[in-house]
């Protein structure tokens, strides 16, 4: 069999047949664009998801109220942890650094004939510290502040550009809840955390926050949202940990299920990874789908293709074509078709990863391994689904075939 006549005939024939060619590519181009655009945007956001979590820090923990298995809906937070319970943590754990407790609540805030939602933030002179929050100008809350219940306010960045249009916000008064914050401050721009704009954030002092704008909401203390600790090394998040549950097991009386939840960044950026792996690979699976049938359409239409070639199956044949060159032929016509409905659709895929790391904070980004491994499946397919239809057509008897034509 002459592989290279064999290509140019195959070749011919497919060219001779645009539309047909075309629609049976396109099974095979939406599966390749399908998977490499899955895999780019999926690799894109965990890379987004780790870098977010790594700018947290290795020693940070969380404090949250509560615990999953007792909340009926996630916005369903118990208030089982207050402002003592922060205390205690910074006074009593040796092995942290500092404590920011912080109780957060959406809410609309005006400046003049503006208006903009934002998340209103009570915490303590420490939490740009431990979250490692920069200030552009003016200054954070500080200790007098914080004892003198002031009414003043650090604005992130975005708040800057939707109250006050791009202009210096300092000494300015934004208004909530009819109670006039001065500004003091305006955040450096943080971005987004899993979602949530860091710069549509308005800081106050917890104690204002408790007193003038949510109330106090329990008998046992100033309820909290949530405290951000600070370990004193990388080293030393295990043992903060465990020293945390004790003492709150101990402030709360808990003899059996915790109602607080402690974690730390790894833990998070642990089940982010796992979360993330497991869609990539569904999205993958789903993907894939179309790669099968994509091949169920190239089997398809090269079964049609052998019903209408009958009689140039016969005439080759007669002039002497074996089995192998007419089985030859005709694979060689199914893995072209494959071949380029992969090579369009891998171009397609990456032009949709492009699209989304434009319109989103993703970076989707695939490795050549995946293109290479996509384009050898898409050949696989079109061999495996091009054996069928080439048997059939090498099966013909010239005879029989020269006489049904």
């Amino acid at each position: 069999m002459n592989i290279l006549e064999s290509l140019k005939m195959a070749t011919a024939m497919l060219a001779s047949n645009k539309l047909r060619t075309s629609l049976t590519m396109l099974g095979i181009i939406i599966g390749n664009a399908s998977v490499i655009a899955t895999i780019g945007i999926g690799q894109g956001t965990k890379k987004l998801a780790d870098d977010q979590l790594e700018s947290l820090g290795p020693n940070i923990l969380f404090v949250i109220p509560g615990n999953r298995k007792g909340r009926r809906t996630s916005l369903d937070v118990p208030k089982t942890l207050v402002w003592e319970d922060a205390k205690a943590i910074a006074d009593q754990v040796p092995s942290i650094k500092q404590v920011a407790p912080e109780i957060n609540q959406r809410q609309l805030v005006s400046y003049r004939n503006q208006n903009t939602n934002v998340t209103l933030n009570g915490t303590t002179p420490e939490y740009p510290s431990v979250r490692d929050f920069s200030i552009a100008t003016g200054r954070f809350i500080n200790e007098i502040d914080l004892k003198r219940n002031k009414r003043v306010a650090v604005v992130g960045a975005e708040v800057v550009n939707n109250l006050f249009n791009g202009n210096n916000p300092i000494g300015e008064k934004i208004r909530v809840k009819s109670i006039a914050f001065e500004v003091i401050g305006v955040m450096e721009p943080k971005g987004s955390f899993f979602g949530t704009n860091q710069d549509e954030t308005i800081f106050i002092p917890l104690t204002t926050m408790t007193n003038q704008i949510v109330g106090r909401t329990s008998p046992y203390g100033v309820v909290l949202s949530i405290i951000h600790i600070e370990a004193n090394n990388n080293e030393s998040v295990g043992a903060a940990k465990f020293q945390i549950e004790n003492l709150l097991r101990l402030r709360h009386n808990i003899i059996n299920e915790d109602d607080f939840g402690v974690q730390t960044s790894k833990q998070m950026l642990s089940i982010v990874q796992t979360i993330t792996s497991g869609l990539t690979v569904m999205l993958v699976a789903i993907a894939g789908i179309s790669l099968i049938v994509g091949g169920i359409g190239v089997m398809n239409i090269m079964l049609v293709s052998v019903s209408e070639r009958t009689q140039e199956i016969g005439l080759r044949k007669a002039l002497g074509a074996t089995k192998n060159d007419i089985l030859g032929q005709f694979l060689i016509e199914a893995v072209i078709i494959s071949l380029s409905g992969g090579i369009i659709g891998i171009i397609s895929g990456v032009g949709i990863m492009a699209l989304v790391g434009i319109i989103s904070p993703l970076s989707p980004v695939v490795s050549s391994g995946t293109i290479f491994l996509s384009l050898g499946i898409s050949g696989g397919v079109g061999l495996s689904f091009g054996v069928l239809p080439a048997q059939k057509a090498a099966k013909l008897d010239p005879i029989i075939a020269l006489r049904s034509a």
